[in-house]
């Protein structure tokens, strides 16, 4: 497997020079499709983990051209951090996959989102069932000290379509179990109740299929050594492609999981602002 491209500037920050915008501190290529990058924080955004903002790049019209994306940073971290596929005809991801440590990027700090802690009922274990780079907001969700304290399980399913699209997903739970700082933040062996579950449905890989499949074939049960989902203690967020969302919602329900808000809490929510 090759090794992502990383891009970096030692260089000291410059103070933004636009309205809203922000500089890139880091980037990573992952592969030809997907990349990521990190960025500075405005000082006064608060935001819950799992949550959304408006970012983009300025257009040759001299207008702001935003989309909504995840931040996959936690809240509590200094930077913000974004994943995104690549798209090469796309009004924004054609211009913003080829930003640049140093770049200007607008941000519009008006956080939102329904992959939130407060749009769930309390509950023993939860599921983040993610498909490209839905995986982002469970970036943040992962490293937040409430989905522990929350939580005696944590399952994270995600499913792309080679196995060059997971190493992003992969290096982060690697690096959560072995990150002392976040040991110190959380709690020592909070990593233990976290079940990471990648698959591919085109790549051969060690496990092959789309994640409703294994669900209903109980190969994910056997697999993770858990028992089945059941709306009396499970909990569950949805991010990725439409067809994929509105697929699970259905089974979720078939499951007597009902869909929460952040006005009246329940056992399962989607993030409708995100296309894969």
């Amino acid at each position: 497997m090759t090794e992502p491209r990383h891009v970096t500037d030692a260089s000291p920050i410059k103070a933004p020079t636009l309205p809203d915008a922000q500089i890139v501190t880091s980037v990573d290529h992952w592969t030809d499709r997907l990349f990521s990058f990190r960025c500075t924080r405005p000082a006064s955004l608060r935001f819950r983990s799992g949550e959304f903002v408006m970012i983009g790049l300025m257009g040759d019209n001299g207008k702001p051209l935003l989309r909504a994306y995840s931040i996959a940073s936690p809240s509590w971290d200094e930077e913000l951090e974004f994943y995104s596929i690549k798209v090469q005809d796309g009004p924004l991801t054609s211009k913003l996959q080829h930003i640049q440590p140093g770049d200007q990027i607008i941000l519009r700090p008006k956080p939102v989102g329904t992959l939130v802690h407060d749009a769930l009922l309390p509950g023993r274990r939860i599921w983040f069932f993610a498909t490209g780079t839905g995986f982002a907001p469970f970036a943040s969700l992962l490293r937040d000290p409430q989905t522990y304290a929350d939580y005696d399980e944590v399952i994270i399913t995600h499913t792309c379509r080679e196995v060059g699209e997971l190493e992003y997903g992969r290096r982060l739970i690697d690096g959560i179990r072995q990150d002392e700082m976040l040991a110190e933040l959380i709690g020592e062996g909070f990593h233990e109740k976290l079940k990471y579950y990648p698959t591919t449905t085109r790549e051969q890989s060690a496990k092959m299929g789309r994640i409703t499949d294994l669900i209903r074939s109980g190969d994910v049960y056997a697999d993770l050594g858990v028992d089945p989902i059941h709306p009396d203690r499970d909990r569950a967020m949805i991010c990725g492609n439409l067809a994929f969302n509105l697929e699970l919602k259905a089974m979720l329900e078939e499951f007597g999981l009902e869909e929460g808000a952040n006005s009246k809490p329940a056992q399962y929510v989607v993030e409708k602002a995100f296309l894969d």
